[in-house]
C-alpha cells in the first residue's frame, strides 16, 4: 500500500491542534526522499558525533584533573579520535581458542545496534510545516514511540551477555552476567519513573508528550518540573543502564580484568565503547524529550506555531544543546563520584528506586485525578503550580527528612549511625589542621 503523505491547505499560524490536515497519495516520492534525507543526515551526525565524544570525554576528564588531555594528533588534539579509530582498525584482531566465534563475532554488534534502532523514533526537531505537506523531524514517528523505546533498549543486555559467554573465559562470563543482573534491575525502575509521564501527556507518542510540555498557560511546563522524582529515578537508572559511573560494575577492572570485553581486541574492542557512547547520547535524548521538552525552546512560544524551516532547525540545535549538556553530565559523574559496591548498588535498585517509583505513580495519579476532579484544566497554570508545588514537597520529605545521608552515604551500610558519627566528626576536627599538624 502506498502510505498517505498529510498535506497542508494553508501556512498553519495556530498551534498543532487546530492544523486541519488533508491526504493525499500523490506526494509518497517526496516523502521516501525526506526520509531517505534524514536517515542520512541524522546516522553521520550521530557516528561522528560518538567518535568526538571519546574526545570530549578525555578533553573534560582534563579539564576536572587540571591537565591538558590529547593534544598531539592535529590541532588541539582534534584528530585523536581518528587516530584511535585508525590504530583499531590496523591492529590485528585475535580469537580465543575456545571462544564461540559466531556469537563472538556478533556481540558486539547487538551492543551497538538497540542504541541506534532507538533514536530512530525520537522527534528531533519540530515538524517543518513545507510546500508538500508535514516534513515530521523523526526518522519513524511511531504513535507508540515510547514502548517501542522500552522494547528495543532493552536488547542491549543480549551483547554484553553474549560477549561473556562466548569468550568461554569465567571472569568475562561473571562480566557478562553482572551486566544482565543489574540492566533488568534497573530496567524496572526506568520504566516505572516514565508512567507519570505518560498520565500528564495521556498518549505513549513522544509527539503527543513533547506537544504536553509545550502547550499551555503556565511558563514551566517541562515534566521535570512536574515529574521532579519520576526525573530524579529515570536519571539514575540511565547511569546504571549505559554501565557508567558509579553503575560500571560489570567493567569493575579491580576485579573482573575489565569484565565482559577482556578476550576482544582491535575494533571488536572499540565497538563495546562506541555502544557505551551512543547509549548515553540515547539517554540523554530520551531525558530531553521526557522531561525538558524535546525541542521546545523555553520561554518562546513561537516554535510551538506554525513552523517555517530556519524554525525547525533553530528547534534542532537547541534539542542537541540538551543532548550534548546531559552528555556532559555523565563524564562530569565518572570523573567526580567512586564506584558502588556490588550489593549496593543492587540495594538501591531493588530496595530504594523501585519501592519509591511505585509510592510516586500513586501520588502523582492521585494529584492529577484531584485536581481534574476540582475543576483545573491541565493546560492551565493553577494545574502546573500546583503539580510543581506538590513535587517541591516529595522533594524535600526525600532528600531532607527520609534519607539525610543513609542512602548516599557508602559508609552506612558497615556502620552503624553511632560509629559513623563518630568518624564524620573525626574528619571535620582533622580538616582543622595543616597536613604537618594532623600527621601526614
Amino acid at each position: 500500500m502506498t502510505p498517505e503523505f498529510p498535506l497542508l491547505r494553508q501556512a498553519p499560524s495556530t498551534p498543532l491542534q487546530a492544523v486541519e490536515f488533508v491526504s493525499g497519495p500523490e506526494h509518497f516520492g517526496i516523502w521516501l526522499l525526506f526520509t531517505i534525507v534524514k536517515i542520512i543526515l541524522l546516522f553521520t551526525i550521530y557516528l561522528v558525533g560518538v567518535a568526538l565524544l571519546t574526545l570530549l570525554e578525555r578533553k573534560v576528564a582534563a579539564w576536572i584533573q587540571d591537565r591538558l588531555g590529547p593534544n598531539r594528533v592535529g590541532p588541539r588534539g582534534l584528530l585523536q579520535p581518528a587516530a584511535d579509530g585508525l590504530k583499531n582498525i590496523m591492529k590485528e584482531e585475535t580469537y580465543p581458542g575456545a571462544a564461540y566465534k559466531p556469537l563472538f563475532v556478533l556481540a558486539p554488534a547487538l551492543s551497538f545496534i538497540p542504541a541506534l534502532m532507538t533514536f530512530a523514533v525520537i522527534p528531533f526537531g519540530a515538524s517543518w510545516y513545507s510546500r508538500w505537506g508535514v516534513i515530521d523531524m523523526a526518522i519513524a514517528p511511531m504513535p507508540i514511540g515510547f514502548l517501542y523505546i522500552l522494547a528495543i533498549s532493552s536488547l542491549g543486555v543480549y551483547g554484553i551477555v553474549l560477549a561473556g559467554w562466548s569468550s568461554n573465559n569465567k571472569y568475562s562470563l561473571l562480566g557478562g552476567l553482572r551486566s544482565s543482573a543489574q540492566m533488568v534491575s534497573y530496567e524496572i525502575a526506568m520504566g516505572m519513573s516514565t508512567i507519570p509521564v505518560l498520565l500528564l501527556a495521556g498518549n505513549v507518542s513522544l509527539a503527543t508528550i513533547i506537544e504536553q510540555q509545550t502547550t499551555g498557560a503556565w511558563p514551566l511546563g517541562w515534566n521535570v518540573f512536574n515529574c521532579t522524582i519520576a526525573f530524579f529515578i529515570f536519571l539514575v537508572a540511565a547511569f546504571a543502564e549505559t554501565n557508567r559511573l558509579p553503575f560500571d560494575l560489570p567493567e569493575a577492572e579491580s576485579e573482573l580484568i575489565a569484565g565482559y570485553h577482556s578476550e576482544y581486541s582491535a575494533m571488536k574492542f572499540s565497538m563495546f565503547f562506541i555502544a557505551e557512547y551512543a547509549n548515553m547520547v540515547t539517554a540523554s535524548a530520551l531525558m530531553a524529550t521526557l522531561f525538558f521538552g524535546g525541542w521546545d525552546i523555553p520561554f518562546w512560544h513561537y516554535d510551538n506555531v506554525s513552523h517555517s524551516l530556519w524554525m525547525t532547525l533553530l528547534t534542532t540545535v537547541f534539542f542537541f544543546v540538551k543532548i550534548l549538556f546531559f552528555v556532559f553530565v555523565y563524564m562530569w559523574v565518572r570523573w567526580t563520584l567512586p564506584r558502588f559496591r556490588y550489593d549496593q548498588l543492587m540495594a538501591l535498585g531493588w530496595k530504594v528506586l523501585l519501592p519509591l517509583a511505585l509510592v510516586y505513580i500513586v501520588v502523582m495519579a492521585s494529584a492529577i485525578l484531584a485536581l481534574e476532579y476540582a475543576g483545573f484544566a491541565r493546560t492551565s497554570w493553577q494545574f502546573g503550580a500546583l503539580l510543581l508545588a506538590l513535587n517541591i514537597v516529595c522533594v524535600v520529605v526525600l532528600f531532607v527528612v527520609l534519607d539525610r545521608g543513609r542512602i548516599v552515604s557508602p559508609a552506612y551500610s558497615r556502620l552503624d549511625k553511632r560509629n559513623l558519627d563518630k568518624l564524620r566528626k573525626a574528619a571535620l576536627n582533622r580538616a582543622r589542621f595543616s597536613p604537618a599538624e594532623a600527621g601526614d
